[in-house]
């Protein structure tokens, strides 16, 4: 075996990675950037090699530092992770041309399957059932309409080196196709260095399963069931699970069949994974072969029992596969759910900085967590917003959902926005719970985009009693201060008012063994809990049922999280309720004459200048995050008075652009 690895990569799955290594009783080596000196996954490793500055592009993709890298520590494999080099032929073949061990399939299959203009038509020699479309080199954007029209709208424009959703435009029309093959070109060139496009026919009402398959070399393949990656925006999967609930049987014998011959025809070795395309009627075409570990590879690990990475380390040492297709055997459901430093409030939008609080759910035989940060660490601008990914496992589906909810709730992070309520509306969302799901679920069901009127609220008798036990617990410390008048003591009343939604609700409140009960509507509510102040989760029951709520305590209000929802509660003697009304409140500035930056990132171009008149819907700037280029459109007629950032500049949120007459 290995004496000492090297992973080029970063972030969770260098962790990942790493977790493992160590367990195998073999020393690692991590890379890094100068953006990730302090990250997680350096700290974790044995050895750390500094690659270059933050960008990919000068760093985690140059070859020749990473193989620098492994020389000066004298590694003998690599394992690539996702993302980066890890689809990389050229990286491989240099891996071997240094005497290095490249954890992964040969680089004749990644040069195959990488490329999906040349997997398509393997697939098809392979017996695979395929998509109809084009794949041909597509010259310019007139070439792009001539072939969307002889395939028939709708279409996928898909880049050829594609991955992470990146490079990918649906168009359902002559305009989209054109605006989407720019796009999907623009966007290719810049993650990937390579700006080819094909197209197919978009199948319409898809679900998106995958096989994942593990290789020796040896000639032994084995397929270990399937995953359920549907719940996607744009493009970019948020939930996972294993197995798939659309999926019996005989449908995963014929696609573990058809995924293992693919790996058959390239002489696959190694952790693969074959992506097919289901329609409604369980016809499944393939779509891609991804020649590397999958971001959702934790759900087949849960069900399985087996250590995917560990099997990658082994086969790549040599090692025969120590089982057959016959043993494979499902225990349970998994459900992952992936959190990204992102605004879901706000289109989704990505967020960045430090990590003021980090703390995640407990870890037990029905909870994993798969992290990259640390609270203090920083989400950078430079990579893949995803915070951690949170799997949870249960004898059935509906049970994993429950476990996901529950962990959800206990997931405390603050310093950037996150998508956990996001998430926490998924989990409760009556189409995905009843698993009649596709890949446009999101965009059916969240058309307008997720708003606060898409959260989930909690029953207010729970929000209410909650924050009246807490504030109870908040004035019996106030009223021990020190050398009060005799007789004139501080004495908590039981009767107050909490204030919630605009609403105000009497309450009476009375003190018990590890508790309060609260009255509230002629029913007394049991809140029990050993919570402590300064304590962000509010862990204990209500009513008998387990609870946990997240808490802040903020000037006159507590702010309660639970459910993917936010409470904003005052609790206040009658005496105030009654003088609340007259409050003055404060009106935020206007500024609806200011094109306001959404995200952070860098202004990458400037369609306007002074003086110019523009019109609804004419873009004014593109401003690029996280390897994704977003459109910032005129949202109503006006004429430009003044430009407040240029091209070149990074931006910070909310920072004007351009400002209108």
């Amino acid at each position: 075996m290995f004496d000492k690895i090297l992973v080029a990569n970063r972030g969770e799955i260098a962790c990942r990675v790493f977790k493992t290594a160590a367990r195998m009783g073999i020393k690692t080596v991590a890379v890094y950037s100068e953006a990730d000196r302090r990250a997680l996954h350096v700290q974790m490793a044995d050895e750390a090699v500094c690659v270059g500055p933050p960008p990919s592009t000068e760093s985690y993709l140059v070859i020749e530092r990473i193989l620098q890298a492994c020389k000066d520590t004298g590694v003998q494999a690599v394992h690539p992770g996702y993302g980066f080099l890890s689809e990389n032929r050229q990286f491989a073949s240099a891996l071997e041309d240094a005497g290095i061990v490249f954890i992964g399939p040969g680089s004749h299959a990644i040069e195959a399957m990488g490329d999906k203009i040349t997997s398509k038509r393997l697939a098809d020699d392979a017996g695979v059932n395929t998509i109809p479309g084009f794949d041909g080199i597509i010259e310019d954007t007139e070439h792009a309409l001539k072939i969307a029209n002889e395939v028939g709208y709708p279409v996928m424009l898909k880049a050829s080196a594609g991955g992470g959703g990146k490079g990918m435009r649906v168009a359902h029309n002559d305009a989209e196709c054109r605006d989407g093959f720019e796009r999907a070109t623009n966007e290719a060139r810049s993650s990937f260095g390579d700006d080819r496009v094909f197209i197919e026919k978009f199948i319409e009402q898809p679900r998106h399963i995958e096989i994942q398959l593990i290789a020796d070399r040896h000639g032994n393949r084995v397929y270990l069931s399937e995953r359920e990656c549907s719940i996607q925006r744009r493009h970019q999967k948020v939930i996972e699970e294993a197995p798939a609930p659309l999926v019996d049987q005989e449908m995963r014998k014929a696609m573990g069949q058809q995924a293992v011959a693919l790996a058959n025809a390239v002489e696959y070795h190694s952790a693969g994974t074959v992506e097919f395309i289901v329609d409604a009627n369980k016809h499944f075409y393939f779509l891609e072969m991804n020649t590397r570990l999958q971001v959702e590879h934790p759900v087949t690990e849960f069900v399985t029992g087996l250590d995917l990475v560990e099997l990658m380390i082994r086969v790549a040492d040599g090692e025969k596969l120590p089982f057959t297709q016959d043993d494979v055997r499902l225990s349970g459901w998994a459900i992952e759910s992936r959190i990204y430093a992102e605004d879901p409030l706000r289109n989704f939008l990505p967020s960045t900085g430090r990590l003021v609080r980090y703390i995640p759910p407990d870890v037990s035989d029905q909870v994993r967590v798969d992290t990259g940060v640390f609270e203090g660490g920083e989400v950078s601008m430079h990579y893949d917003p995803m915070i951690a990914k949170l799997i949870t496992h249960g004898a059935t589906r509906e049970e994993a959902i429950q476990q996901m909810r529950t962990a959800l709730d206990r997931f405390y992070i603050r310093g950037v926005a996150n998508n956990i309520a996001f998430v926490a509306a998924l989990m409760d969302h009556p189409r995905f719970r009843a698993g009649r799901i596709t890949t446009n679920m999101i965009a059916e069901e969240y058309p307008d985009g997720f708003s606060a009127a898409d959260v989930i609220h909690d029953d207010p008798a729970m929000i209410i009693s909650v924050a009246s036990a807490i504030n109870y617990r908040y004035r019996q410390r106030a009223a021990q201060i020190s050398d009060q008048l005799p007789g004139h003591e501080y004495n908590v009343p039981s009767d107050w008012v909490v204030l919630l939604d605009g609403e105000f609700y009497p309450v009476k409140v009375a003190v018990t063994d590890r508790g309060h009960d609260v009255e509230f509507q002629g029913q007394l509510n049991a809140v029990r809990s050993d919570w402590q102040f300064g304590q962000p989760l509010f862990r204990g029951t209500f009513n008998g049922a387990p609870l946990c709520i997240q808490v802040e305590r903020r000037d006159l209000y507590y702010h309660l999280y639970h459910s993917g929802s936010e409470s904003k509660v005052a609790v206040v003697i009658p005496r105030i309720a009654e003088l609340w009304k007259y409050m003055p409140i404060k009106q935020p500035p206007d500024m609806t004459k200011f094109m306001l930056s959404p995200m952070p990132g860098l202004l990458t171009s400037l369609a306007v200048k002074p003086e110019q008149e523009v019109k609804t819907g004419e873009e004014i700037a593109v401003v690029e995050a996280m390897k994704m280029q977003n459109t910032l459109r005129a949202v109503r007629d006006g004429k430009v008075l003044t430009i407040h950032a240029w091209p070149g500049e990074t931006l910070a949120v909310d920072q004007p652009i351009v400002e209108f007459e």
